[in-house]
């Protein structure tokens, strides 16, 4: 940059003040909220609150709560998109909607934010629609609902905005036969920076195609916690340095969920590395063969989470398995792994042909780790049932 865009840029840091002063702002609503909540009990212990003056002061109280999210959402979000990176990832109540906030999300928000404040308004009025003048109700409507307007329009907006950025960054759906994982590495390594946004590193990760969370179907999940997959999209495991062992058979949304957690994990900060088992092994063992696979291993370090799809649709060759045991040892405590596969963990030894390896792989892959199951028929079976009327009892694929 040059000198006058770099002090340009710098002038940003002119915004931190005013965000200082909506953080007093917020002070100010606390104080409000605590206020009216002695009032309210003060008139109910005294019996001078009848239930439409307490459903008032509810309502007064309720207002000031999301006045006062509202300003948070403003505080937060608006600093980290506008001036400085928090550097929230990580921490354990990291907002969700932060990991893929920005200004055009941001404004979204806000608007359903004031809907919601103006709709809690309007219910004052109406609650109390008695001694309410008709000209107050009227305006009251008609603001109200210029304010959903205004909101309906600004969503509609974000479609284009975003159709427009996911061009600037695109990303296929379907995508060819991906490239061997080392030779992708090399080729981003060069262009990619500390300081790279998330689209950077969700396009230097290799994803087969691009998926996110909102659009699992949660409804086949086995799972001791159901809010399991909620709590593994803040990607909090990457910076314990924990896995993910998510299990089911073909089709049941596997590759899916993984891919969207290394997408959410991208979102946080963090750089991605994903490739199905056996180009893993094709790396490991090329790197063998040249005589560097302690340094191979040590090169993946940089990257705090590894995706390893489709372990045991195919068995390992012996070579394979002890390279694959090499890579979950080194990555054991120091960095994450998300491994899908198609067997239950009982079961690896069917893949590693090795009853030693394959319950030392899943020691210390399962140690510090979150098991999933998904426990479905094949999507892709049912969608051929809905469109042809094929029945679960022909042949298998």
């Amino acid at each position: 940059m040059t000198t006058l865009g770099c002090a340009l840029f710098a002038t940003r840091w002119l915004q931190a003040p005013l965000y200082f002063g909506l953080v007093a702002a917020q002070g100010v609503y606390v104080y409000k909220f605590f206020n009216e909540l002695w009032h309210l009990i003060h008139h109910v212990i005294s019996g001078h609150a009848d239930e439409t003056h307490v459903m008032l002061a509810v309502l007064k109280l309720v207002d000031v709560v999301m006045i006062a999210n509202l300003l948070i959402m403003v505080i937060v979000g608006g600093y980290e998109t506008f001036v400085s990176r928090i550097g929230l990832q990580g921490h354990r109540d990291q907002p969700e909607w932060l990991s893929h906030v920005n200004s055009n999300v941001l404004k979204v928000k806000l608007a359903t934010a004031i809907v919601g404040i103006s709709s809690v308004h309007l219910l004052q009025m109406f609650v109390d629609v008695h001694h309410t003048p008709r000209h107050d109700l009227l305006w009251g409507t008609v603001i109200h609902m210029a304010f959903i307007a205004s909101a309906a329009i600004l969503a509609y907006m974000s479609g284009p905005m975003a159709a427009h950025e996911a061009k600037a960054h695109p990303m296929k759906e379907e995508s060819p036969a991906p490239a061997i994982p080392a030779q992708r590495d090399k080729e981003s390594r060069g262009r990619e920076e500390p300081g790279a946004g998330s689209e950077e590193r969700i396009a230097a990760a290799g994803f087969p195609a691009r998926k996110v969370l909102e659009t699992f179907d949660e409804g086949h999940l086995r799972a001791p916690d159901p809010q399991v997959i909620a709590r593994l999209g803040k990607a909090d495991f990457v910076a314990r340095k924990a896995n993910v062992v998510l299990l089911g058979g073909p089709g049941t949304g596997k590759t899916h969920l993984a891919v969207a957690l290394g997408v959410r994990a991208c979102q946080a900060g963090h750089r991605v590395l994903f490739a199905r088992a056996a180009d893993w092994g094709a790396r490991l063992a090329d790197a063998k063969a040249a005589g560097r696979l302690r340094k191979e291993l040590a090169a993946l370090d940089a990257y705090p989470l590894l995706v390893v799809d489709e372990v045991g649709y195919v068995p390992f060759e012996p070579e394979a398995a002890h390279l694959f045991f090499q890579l979950v040892a080194h990555r054991y405590e120091r960095g994450s792994l998300i491994v899908t596969s198609n067997r239950p963990l009982g079961r690896w030894a069917e893949v590693f042909g090795d009853d030693a390896m394959a319950s030392a792989t899943v020691d210390r892959l399962a140690h510090h780790a979150e098991v999933v199951t998904l426990d479905a028929e094949s999507y892709r079976t049912r969608r051929l049932e809905g469109v042809t009327g094929w029945g679960g009892s022909g042949p298998a694929f």
